[in-house]
């Protein structure tokens, strides 16, 4: 079994992260507003990104890193600009910021 990890564009251009073992399935119960919460008022969504995981852990740890990201970091990952990434990774470092 695979599981996916997930962006959405949600209809206020804002993102919505998360992850499933059936992405097709997923994506048309937030499409639909079966899904309550986040999306259900933000409706129409549609799929910006996936990428597939062996197992539900890994998974749902990238989707938590994702989800602590930048709007800029998450949108060079999209791209695949991945020198982009590493660049907003090295910006802000939370131990450097308070000594």
């Amino acid at each position: 079994m695979s599981f996916w990890v997930y962006i959405l564009r949600c209809a206020d251009d804002s993102y919505y992260t998360g992850h499933t073992d059936n992405l097709e399935e997923r994506i048309a119960k937030h499409q639909s507003g079966e899904i309550e919460g986040y999306t259900s008022t933000r409706l129409p969504v549609r799929l910006l990104f996936s990428e597939e995981f062996p197992t539900r852990n890994e998974a749902l740890t990238c989707e938590r890193q994702i989800k602590g990201w930048s709007r800029r970091k998450k949108e060079a990952m999209m791209r695949g600009d991945w020198a982009e990434v590493s660049r907003f990774a090295r910006r802000y470092h939370p131990s450097r910021a308070s000594g």
